[in-house]
């Protein structure tokens, strides 16, 4: 096992961070490596946007839901799916391209070039001894967000990537059997046995939160998540991204 696997393998993530801010040459790092990820038909579908204003990442924390390492941490990202630049293409090749921009393949695109993207930042930052945190819930009030950091129409806010020193150390939270997540050849839809195995895996994360709660919370894995999904969320997303001319066909 190399020193990139045990990075993978050792993800965490961090909710408190110290404060200290990073260098340029961290965050151009952490970008450049952003950059370096795969993209589709080299369309390169995303911007990132860094936010040092400190009344902007307060205010991006309280429409993420009060999340405090929003606005507290080393430096905070905000991943978007980004085809602005491709009706600027538009313009300077004299070419109708909106048939495409405003597919759903397009905007899956986007969507897969973003998450890509920040995933090698996440690796980047974390090999560099920092600690990250996802935040989907800057999507809870888009338009707010939009406003906030003043995005052009054919630009979506997607989620936010927290990064810093962290000031915590928890444990890494077991994920799902890999006999579960890997199928060879074809998908194997042998219900009694992913049933079983996910009845395993109740047990596994159960003692878990048991012992990372001291006792206070000993959910499974499966209430936890129809507990979660049983609460239909951001319902003005299709929408939204339609107004904003992704995905209109």
């Amino acid at each position: 096992m190399n020193v990139t696997i045990e990075t993978l393998l050792n993800h965490k993530s961090i909710r408190k961070f110290q404060e200290r801010t990073l260098t340029k040459e961290q965050i151009e790092t952490i970008v450049k490596s952003a950059q370096a990820a795969s993209t589709s038909s080299f369309i390169q579908a995303y911007s990132i946007i860094g936010v040092k204003d400190k009344q902007k990442k307060e205010k991006l924390a309280e429409l993420a839901g009060n999340q405090v390492y929003v606005a507290k941490n080393g430096h905070f990202f905000v991943f978007c799916a980004d085809i602005h630049r491709h009706e600027l293409i538009s313009d300077m090749e004299s070419k109708d391209l909106s048939g495409s921009l405003e597919s759903m393949e397009t905007f899956m695109v986007s969507l897969i070039d973003t998450a890509l993207a920040a995933q090698n930042a996440s690796v980047a930052a974390e090999s560099m001894g920092l600690g990250v945190v996802y935040i989907g819930g800057i999507r809870n009030n888009l338009e707010e967000v939009c406003k906030l950091l003043k995005v052009p129409k054919k630009v979506i806010p997607l989620f936010g990537l927290a990064v810093g020193y962290p000031d915590q150390s928890p444990d890494v939270k077991p994920r799902l059997p890999l006999e579960h997540i890997y199928h060879e050849d074809s998908y194997h839809e042998n219900n009694g046995v992913l049933k079983e195995q996910l009845l395993e895996y109740n047990e596994v994360i159960s003692s878990y939160y048991e012992k990372r709660t001291n006792g206070k919370r000993k959910d499974t894995w499966t209430e936890q998540m129809a507990q979660m999904l049983s609460n239909q969320k951001r319902q003005y997303m299709k929408e939204f991204i339609q107004n904003k001319g992704f995905s209109k066909h």
